[in-house]
C-alpha cells in the first residue's frame, strides 16, 4: 500500500492504518529501536508504541514522507524509554554514541532556549547536506539510526576503520562547521 493511502487511512480513523503501517513499516521501526536499546521485547514495544503515537498524531500532522515521520517518532520513543528505564546503567550504545557526538555540540537539556537547539540542528542539516553521499550517510546511520561501526562497514562494504576515520573526521568538519556558523557548543 502507498504512503499517502496509509495516511488517509489515518485520517479516516480507520484501525487499518496500524495494521498496513506495521507490514509496511514494522521491521524498519523496531531496527531503530533495537539499534538503541538492544533488548528484544523493548523494541518490540517501541515499534508498538510508535503506532500509538503516529494514530494520536494523524491528524492533524500529515507527513510528506511516512517513512521520515515513523522513524523519527520511533526514535524518540526509544531514547525516551532508554533514559527511563537504563539511564542508571550508564553504558551501552547510546551513552557511546552521545559521547563521541558531545565533541560536536552541546547537550540540548542544558541549553538555555529551545530556539539555539533548532540553530544546532539546522546548522547540522546544512553540513550535512555539504558532504558527500557516503560520508553523510554513514554519519546519519551512526547518530540517527544508532548503527554499529560493523554495521555500517557491512552495508557500504568498507572498512570498519574507513567508517571509524570517516566519523571522525566528519565530527572535527562538523564542529568546525558550527563555530564558524556561530552555534553554542
Amino acid at each position: 500500500m502507498e504512503d499517502r493511502e496509509i495516511i488517509k487511512l489515518y485520517w479516516e480513523r480507520n484501525e487499518r492504518a496500524i495494521a498496513e503501517t506495521s507490514e509496511k513499516y514494522g521491521r524498519y521501526c523496531y531496527a531503530i529501536a533495537w539499534n538503541i536499546l538492544h533488548r528484544r521485547e523493548d523494541a518490540e514495544e517501541c515499534e508498538n508504541d510508535t503506532y500509538l503515537a503516529a494514530w494520536k498524531a494523524m491528524p492533524p500532522k500529515c507527513p510528506s514522507r511516512l517513512s521520515v515521520f515513523l522513524g523519527k517518532i520511533t526514535r524518540n520513543i526509544a531514547l525516551d524509554y532508554y533514559d527511563y528505564h537504563m539511564a542508571q546503567k550508564r553504558s551501552g550504545t547510546v551513552v557511546e554514541l552521545l559521547s563521541e557526538f558531545s565533541e560536536c555540540v552541546a547537550d540540548t537539556r542544558l541549553t538555555e532556549h529551545a530556539l539555539e537547539a533548532k540553530e544546532t540542528a539546522a546548522g547540522i542539516s546544512r553540513f550535512l547536506r555539504q558532504q558527500n553521499s557516503l560520508n553523510r550517510m554513514i554519519f546519519v546511520r551512526r547518530y540517527w539510526y544508532a548503527d554499529s561501526i560493523a554495521d555500517i562497514a557491512d552495508r557500504f562494504k568498507i572498512s570498519q576503520s574507513k567508517v571509524k576515520t570517516s566519523l571522525f573526521r566528519t565530527r572535527k568538519k562538523l564542529r568546525e562547521y558550527l563555530e564558524t556558523e556561530d552555534v553554542l557548543l
